[in-house]
């Protein structure tokens, strides 16, 4: 392990107030979204919309790293320039969802456990030969009546961890993600409990494996009521949870903490990161950015359709997106972003 290396690339993701751009949908997952909109569900279709993102304009300006999924590694432009050759020229750092999904857990109903970790030091072997220098691996906790589970989360937990040690051994940085599903009727309280006991077991089981967390990245869940909760909360009181809950629980030698949409309205992701940072700046001990998935490409799916006349509308939709995020880092997102668009 090079922990000077880890390091160094951690801090760079970190750095100048940009964010992660999770574009590491399965394949279930990006076609479920194409044939929502009515795009074909097919490779080329898939490849034609990662070559719109990479080819962004101004999308290093506020995205330091890219999650890409594995089919995209070997895609090219249709030119025939490959997509990592893009990333690498714009400084983009390249990582990888290394996951291969949540199935269930035998013998606890509605709860789940991520698979992925056989192979997986072959696979990182190859992907730090690519040149990726980061990966992904998420586990999924739910809150129901009676989960999660102790169980349920301390395997989950051990799993993250070694994905993490794994990676590091490497050379590659891990991005932890144990995401609490926004899903169901929990109040902003009991997410913010789970997500603390989520959050305390996960850190056990990293010192338990030895991983080194100046060299990782966290990857959580915001602290949030679910979206059938009547009292959807006011963004300031999500924002002091969400805060209250980390400095509890994560170790302030943790690289950067990158936030998942998980499910989020664009605008809201957008203005919870911000008012945190409005409000917290000053105490928070880690770099506190984005790691969005629909959040920041949604709306420039939306646009798209799979239509070539509308990639440049798209772009710029997607630009602003990142754009916005960057700000709110900064605690500089207002509403008036989203009528002050950059020109394509």
């Amino acid at each position: 392990m090079n922990l000077q290396e880890l390091k160094h690339t951690a801090q760079r993701l970190m750095a100048n107030d940009k964010g992660l751009l999770a574009m590491d949908e399965s394949l279930g997952t990006c076609n479920k979204r194409f044939k929502a909109l009515g795009i074909p569900e097919t490779e080329e279709y898939r490849r034609q919309y990662r070559e719109l993102i990479v080819t962004t304009p101004h999308l290093e300006e506020s995205i330091s790293g890219a999650i890409l999924f594995e089919e995209t590694l070997y895609q090219k432009t249709e030119t025939g320039t490959p997509f990592l050759e893009i990333l690498d020229h714009k400084g983009i750092i390249t990582g990888i969802k290394v996951d291969q999904g949540a199935v269930a857990l035998p013998g606890f109903p509605a709860e789940q456990v991520t698979e992925g970790l056989d192979g997986m030091q072959n696979r990182l072997a190859t992907y730090y030969k690519l040149g990726l220098r980061f990966a992904k691996f998420r586990a999924v906790i739910n809150i129901g009546r009676d989960t999660p589970t102790n169980t349920a989360i301390r395997i989950n937990a051990v799993t993250l961890a070694r994905y993490a040690a794994l990676c590091q051994e490497a050379g590659i940085v891990p991005v932890v993600e144990p995401e609490v599903l926004m899903d169901g009727d929990h109040t902003l309280h009991q997410c913010a409990e789970v997500t603390r006991t989520v959050l305390k077991e996960v850190f056990n089981e990293l010192y338990e494996q030895r991983v080194q967390l100046e060299g990782m990245i966290l990857k959580p869940n915001m602290v949030l009521p679910g979206l059938s909760c009547q009292d959807q909360s006011h963004i300031e009181d999500i924002a002091a949870e969400t805060i209250s809950c980390f400095l509890q629980v994560v170790p302030a030698a943790v690289a950067g903490i990158a936030f998942l949409s998980g499910g989020q309205s664009a605008t809201l992701a957008s203005a919870r990161l911000n008012m945190m940072h409005q409000k917290f700046g000053t105490v928070i001990p880690w770099p506190l950015t984005f790691s969005f998935s629909r959040a920041i490409q949604q709306p420039a799916l939306e646009k798209w359709s799979g239509k070539a006349e509308n990639v440049a509308a798209a772009q710029q939709m997607l630009a602003h997106r990142a754009a916005c995020n960057s700000a709110a880092r900064r605690a500089e997102y207002s509403p008036s972003m989203e009528t002050n668009k950059r020109e394509p």
